[in-house]
């Protein structure tokens, strides 16, 4: 719980350092005769830093539901992932977040135009305080600047994902510079500086954080990021993937359910943490996951698919638990439930000010991913240290019959089952190159006539377009 003492610390400074909500909601620094006066010492600089992280916590909708005025950080991030996937859907078809499982998604959405703007938030929070180095202790200075960065890479890895290629920007500029603020760099160039940054976060941090930016969360962000990216390398990944391992400062929580109710736990190598009760705090995405005791502001978001509580039942093994329960019929997330409360305690006295830390990075994805990176392009592997990776997985998951060989297909569905509401799984499709399969399959199932390979990206939101005087294009 240790950066939530900070981000207490932070909040004076926070209030002031973002004084004006409506300049985060563009990479536009117009307080920067504020923050020119605020940044003073090492300690100002800390602050600036633990600033970035509020900015992916996001503000609770419950505490003020005005999408206008505040970003929601991740807190919408589901929407624009899990929803978009095979794994979940919205429980009516009545507003914009029911357009996100359907692949209606327009310019003009409401939840995506949040993210857009969250995570360029992070983005100018990250670019604004390394222009502040030069105050903080010489013996902070490459840990500071490693971990702006590696939140500034976070934001970026996210963006290019969701929406192609985006403006890159890494530096604070002024309004005038709209061509540089609002002109789309391919994705290749956005992964470049990805790898920079992370590879500067490797070098320059360690171990010490699992709700700050760390050396292994750098690892193993990067070793997706080197999947991930166009011409993927697999090599890299495997190396960093085995670092962590050998390392040995996490492993996998005995107990599948400790992993999201024992917070900070053995497994979690970064997490973005909440506190419970405190509107300024906590998350409401938690309450929205309950539907037939509805808790939330809607009528009951991320409900699981068919084809997920299939695969669940017959692959989770003791992870269908804790994934998935059902509540008087209706099957529902049973992952992040508010407080760890269920339905039959009504949800605990405050769900919709839930304090359940967003969990980023887990150990096991660590495995997996050193599983994927000795398949590299291959359809499958007998490679041992692959073997023994996923079986640590599966062992733990009460699923202990040996395995002797892995289909990609079967590191998939593993994936899916393990990280089942992680917002993992339209990343996953993505980087295993089956998404346009796999989705348009999905569709045709549940007779979404709408998807098409385009709705692989999110349209870029309107309201930039319209900042920028027309010099931010849209996706085809």
């Amino acid at each position: 719980m240790k950066l939530k003492k900070y981000i207490l610390l932070a909040i004076t400074g926070s209030i002031f350092y973002s004084c004006d909500v409506d300049e985060f909601l563009n990479p536009l620094p117009e307080t920067a005769v504020v923050v020119d006066t605020y940044f003073q010492s090492d300690a100002d600089v800390l602050t600036g830093i633990i600033g970035i992280y509020d900015a992916i916590q996001g503000v609770n909708e419950n505490t003020d539901g005005d999408d206008v005025t505040v970003n929601r950080g991740i807190q919408y991030e589901y929407l624009l992932t899990e929803h978009r996937s095979d794994n979940t859907r919205s429980a009516t078809l009545e507003g914009s977040r029911a357009d996100f499982h359907r692949y209606l998604t327009n310019a003009d959405n409401e939840q995506s135009e949040d993210y857009w703007a969250s995570m360029y938030d992070v983005i100018f929070r990250a670019n604004n305080i390394l222009n502040f180095m030069d105050v903080a202790d010489a013996g902070n200075v490459a840990k500071y600047s490693a971990e702006a960065k590696f939140l500034r890479a976070y934001a970026y890895f996210n963006l290019v994902r969701l929406y192609g290629d985006v403006p890159l920007i890494t530096e604070v500029l002024i309004q005038d510079d709209k061509e540089a603020l609002f002109t789309r760099v391919d994705v290749s160039t956005v992964y470049a500086q990805i790898v920079a940054d992370l590879t500067e976060a490797v070098a320059a941090l360690d171990n010490t954080n699992k709700a700050r930016a760390s050396k292994a969360a750098a690892q193993g962000l990067l070793a997706k990021v080197y999947m991930s990216q166009p011409s993927p390398d697999y090599a890299q990944a495997k190396t960093l993937c085995e670092a962590v391992i050998s390392d040995g400062s996490y492993s996998l929580e005995p107990n599948f359910n400790d992993v999201f109710y024992s917070e900070l736990n053995n497994e979690i190598i970064f997490a973005i943490q909440y506190l419970p009760t405190n509107p300024f705090e906590s998350q409401g995405f938690s309450a929205e996951f309950t539907s037939a005791v509805r808790k939330g502001l809607q009528d009951g978001l991320n409900m699981p698919n068919e084809n997920l509580i299939l695969d669940l039942n017959a692959f989770g093994g003791s992870r269908t638990a804790t994934s998935i329960t059902n509540v008087q019929g209706s099957i529902e997330v049973a992952k992040f439930l508010p407080d760890g409360n269920d339905w039959i305690a009504d949800y605990g006295p405050n769900p919709r000010n839930a304090g359940n830390d967003w969990i980023i990075l887990r150990y096991s994805d660590i495995l997996l991913m050193h599983v994927e990176a000795i398949m590299a392009s291959s359809s499958s592997t007998s490679n041992s240290a692959a073997l023994a990776s996923f079986q640590l997985v599966r062992n733990r998951a009460g699923l202990t019959t040996s395995v002797t060989s892995i289909s990609k297909n079967e590191l998939l569905r593993e994936r899916r089952v393990e990280f089942a509401f992680e917002n993992q799984r339209f990343f996953d499709l993505l980087r295993f190159g089956v998404a346009d399969q796999v989705l348009s399959d999905h569709a045709a199932d549940m007779g979404y006539t709408d998807y098409s390979a385009r709705a692989l990206l999110l349209p870029i939101p309107a309201r930039e377009i319209n900042l920028s005087s027309g010099l931010l294009t849209q996706n085809p």
